[in-house]
This record gives C-alpha cells, sequence and structure tokens, in this order.
C-alpha cells in the first residue's frame, strides 16, 4: 500500500538560507535546483527571489534586480515588523478592536469590515490584512473562531459529460437575457439545492434562491426533493420579490418548473458550477437566521453594502406578500421578455 503524503509544515526562511540562494543563483543554479539542494518547496524559493530581490525601477515601473541575501533578509525583517504593528495597532485602539469584534460577531469577514468602515467614514481604519494579521497574532485569537473556514486551491473542475436531461423543453444559460448573464439588471435569479448527508438517513433539503446582481439570498426547508415541493418553496421565496428569470440545473427537483411561470435557463448537464454562486437537525427558524446573516453582511462586489439595502433601494422587495399565482405570471413574464 502506498504510503499517505504528509504535508511538510511551512517555516521562515533562515539567513543560512538566504546566504546559500545568493551563492547558488551567483553560481548560475536553476531555481528548482536550488529549491531541491535546500530540501525547500520550490515554490518557496521561487517566492523568496521574487518578494527579496533588489528593485531596478525606471519610469514605467520596477524589475527585480540582483538578489542579495542581506538586503533580503532586511526585506523580509521591515516585514515582518510591519504586519505585527499592524496587529498592535488594533490591540491598543479599543473603539477600532470593539467595531471590529462586533462585527466579527455577525459573521462578517475581515474585508467586509475593512470595507464597510472605509464606506461609513469611521475615525479609525484598519485595513483586511491589518485585521487577519491581529486575528492570528495572540490579542486576536479568540476570535478566529467566527472566520469561515478557507480553501486556499479551488477544486478542479472536471470536464463535462454529455447526458440527456429531464428537463421539459430547455433552455440553455447561453440564451438567458444580456441582463442576467453580466449581471447589469435586478431581478434575475438562481435556484439551488442543498439535501442532507447520506450518512444521516434523512430526506431533509433545502431549497435556495440567489438574486444574481443584488447577491440577495432565500431559503426554505422542504420535507424531501421532490418537485412538487420545491416548486412550493420557490414560490413562497418569489412571493414578494421581483423576478425576470430562474437559472438552475438539471437536477429532478427542476422538472416542473414551467409550473411556476417564470422564465427558466439552465446549465449544462454536470456543471451546476456555471451558476456562478452557488438538514433535517436545522429548523426553519435557523434556516432564516443564516440567511438574515449573509443578506445583511456587506459585499465588496456592492461596494460594501449589504444585499438586503441593494434590494430595498432598487424597490426589488414587495412590501406585503401578494398572491403568487394570481400577480406573478402576467406582471414577470411581460417584464421579462424585454430581458
Amino acid at each position: 500500500m502506498e504510503k499517505k503524503k504528509i504535508p511538510r509544515r511551512y517555516r521562515h526562511i533562515t539567513q543560512t538560507e538566504r546566504d546559500r540562494v545568493q551563492a547558488l543563483l551567483q553560481a548560475g543554479h536553476e531555481q528548482q535546483e536550488i529549491a531541491r539542494i535546500l530540501n525547500r518547496d520550490k515554490g518557496t524559493v521561487s517566492r523568496e527571489v521574487a518578494r527579496n530581490s533588489k528593485k531596478i525601477r525606471w519610469k514605467g515601473g520596477a524589475r527585480n534586480g540582483a538578489y542579495e541575501s542581506a538586503a533580503a533578509e532586511h526585506k523580509a525583517y521591515i516585514r515582518r515588523k510591519y504586519a505585527k504593528y499592524q496587529g498592535k495597532n488594533i490591540h491598543e485602539n479599543s473603539k477600532l478592536q470593539g467595531y471590529i469584534t462586533e462585527k466579527m460577531q455577525r459573521y462578517w469577514s475581515p474585508d467586509e469590515i475593512s470595507g464597510k468602515m472605509r464606506l461609513e467614514r469611521q475615525p479609525f481604519y484598519a485595513s483586511k490584512t491589518a485585521i487577519y494579521e491581529w486575528l492570528y497574532s495572540v490579542y486576536g485569537q479568540r476570535w478566529c473562531a467566527y472566520l469561515y473556514s478557507k480553501r486556499y486551491m479551488g477544486r478542479r473542475r472536471k470536464s463535462a459529460k454529455i447526458k440527456k436531461t429531464l428537463i421539459p423543453n430547455r433552455i440553455g444559460l447561453e440564451l438567458r437575457p444580456k441582463g442576467a448573464a453580466n449581471r447589469t439588471r435586478y431581478g434575475h435569479y438562481e435556484g439551488d439545492t442543498m439535501v442532507s448527508g447520506k450518512k444521516t438517513g434523512s430526506a431533509y433539503a433545502l431549497s435556495v434562491t440567489y438574486e444574481r446582481k443584488a447577491k440577495f439570498i432565500d431559503a426554505r426547508k422542504i420535507a424531501r426533493l421532490k418537485p412538487a415541493l420545491h416548486n412550493k418553496a420557490l414560490e413562497m421565496m418569489f412571493s414578494n420579490k421581483k423576478v425576470l428569470s430562474l437559472t438552475q440545473d438539471n437536477g429532478i427537483e427542476n422538472t416542473k418548473y414551467e409550473e411556476l411561470g417564470i422564465p427558466a435557463y439552465f446549465c449544462d448537464p454536470y456543471s451546476s458550477w456555471q451558476k456562478g454562486a452557488n438538514i433535517a437537525e436545522y429548523s426553519q427558524e435557523y434556516v432564516r437566521m443564516v440567511v438574515d446573516i449573509l443578506n445583511n453582511k456587506p459585499r465588496k462586489s456592492l461596494g460594501y453594502k449589504t444585499p438586503l439595502e441593494v434590494m430595498q433601494k432598487n424597490n426589488l422587495l414587495v412590501e406585503q406578500e401578494i398572491p403568487f399565482h394570481i400577480t406573478h405570471q402576467s406582471k414577470i413574464l411581460s417584464v421579462a421578455l424585454r430581458g
């Protein structure tokens, strides 16, 4: 049996290693060979040379010059010192720290906190880098629990397989209106579903909608992933919204989409990621709480406004619940044809 490869823990390059990098570069060795000699990842050596070489500047910009170990060590020292200083600034400013921790408890990311801080013109400011440095320091460790887990490398997408679809009268997403494709017009939604894991033995699922431009999310818990129940959940979520189109994948739960009376478009088979956005133990109240958190988080792509603020500003929410079958089909179809 092949042994599982254990990833090596990253460690900072030392002064001795920098001396050897300089000597090996001057001797004409390639970076990949230097990495092998130092028992380092080639990316580590590449980043070290790129970040800490001397810069040669001219009117059009700058390029890397010679790599000198003493200068490289000094640049690395200054970078580490500045990063620690940023974190210390937050620790020593109680109002700034209070602002950050209050937003962290609402599950805002450091980028969202920093952007909203600037948008509101607060008397204090910290960049997202400074907030991360503070969080990872001894001062902010306790607040790291509110960070979303992040993936450093995206998953590889497998090439799409060719398969017949169960969707009747299916229209591909390449034919949807430009306002939906390029996110220049409000009212174009995406639909998705989430199911309980197989090991749970539960049939409960989550029906989710997502407004492409405003990034507004809604969700309903359903007893099982059936077309009728999924449609009912969509009707409930769309009853107080202006909807021009709906983009979905080719799941069996979407086979009754025509009953909704909404122009619908579908991804290629096995390509649900093309939508671009994207249980049993959780109540609808819990789902509502999560949705509220997401809709009240400022988004960088919205100029650090929240999706709810954008929906309200552009009159995309109907104040009172309107019977879906009475108003929805006639009103939405006529508007949707204009794209």
